[in-house]
């Protein structure tokens, strides 16, 4: 087949690309300590695996202006973990244990993530990637579970995933079902916020076996919308990350 020069995108692209959203954190490597837009390399290496284009979204005012300048590169957008949302992104005092917030990150995220929803683009909010998620939906969150549950059973080790292994019970039906492969899955999670109210059009389809906590939403109706509340990028075994590759490549999953 004869190609003509120069390439669109699209020539030039053969797998899905699936947006990344990064934080923007200080970081030090060699003889650097700069402000650094960065992820962890297991977010990417999921989706390769997956055989998917990893494509790294830092915050850009631009974008926040203009979403559809961003998702138009995409087949699907993932909103990962990081720093816990701002409260005033949802119209909330912060409480004393919310130190560390990225108000830049914040704004950039909700709207990119209320437009990736309108349009049905193939979307997954993982951990904080969730709660942007249901804020961008109208929703808002507890700020400190420990307050709320008196323990705290989801953030055991600070920094680590190790011991935070928990069952989630996921809707018979439901797309966190169908994308785990599982209605009794295995999670491991690292957080101490989560879903109080939930936002329009979202609906609760995962809940911690210990507690009942939310820990799966999704629009029903959408080809592909899902927040989880755990970490399937640190998880080898889950097929998450691999379902939303294949439905963002047009491909049936198991």
């Amino acid at each position: 087949q004869e190609v003509t020069y120069p390439l669109t995108y699209d020539d030039r692209v053969s797998r899905p690309v699936i947006g990344l959203c990064t934080a923007v954190e200080q970081a030090r490597w060699g003889a650097w300590d700069v402000p650094a837009a960065l992820l962890p390399l297991n977010y990417v290496e999921s989706v390769q695996r997956a055989g998917g284009l990893a494509l790294l979204v830092p915050p850009d005012p631009r974008g926040e202006a203009d979403p559809d300048e961003i998702l138009d590169l995409l087949d699907a957008l993932v909103l990962a973990g990081g720093t816990d949302v701002d409260p005033a992104t949802y119209g909330h005092e912060r409480h004393t244990s919310v130190v560390h917030v990225t108000p830049d990150r914040d704004t950039f995220e909700v709207a990119l993530a209320r437009r990736a929803l309108e349009r049905d683009l193939p979307f997954l909010g993982i951990c904080r990637g969730m709660q942007i998620m249901n804020v961008a939906r109208g929703g808002d969150l507890i700020q400190h579970l420990p307050d709320h549950l008196g323990t705290r059973d989801h953030l055991r080790e600070p920094g680590s995933f190790v011991g935070s292994e928990h069952d989630v019970r996921l809707l018979d039906g439901s797309l966190a079902a169908r994308a785990t492969g599982e209605e009794l899955h295995t999670t491991l999670s690292h957080h101490h916020q989560a879903i109080d109210r939930v936002g329009e059009g979202l609906t609760v389809t995962g809940w911690s076996t210990d507690d009942a906590l939310p820990e799966a939403i999704e629009i029903p109706q959408a080809r592909f919308a899902l927040g989880v509340q755990w970490h399937p990028e640190a998880d080898e075994e889950s097929r998450l990350i691999a379902a939303l590759v294949a439905e963002a490549g047009g491909r049936s999953g198991d």
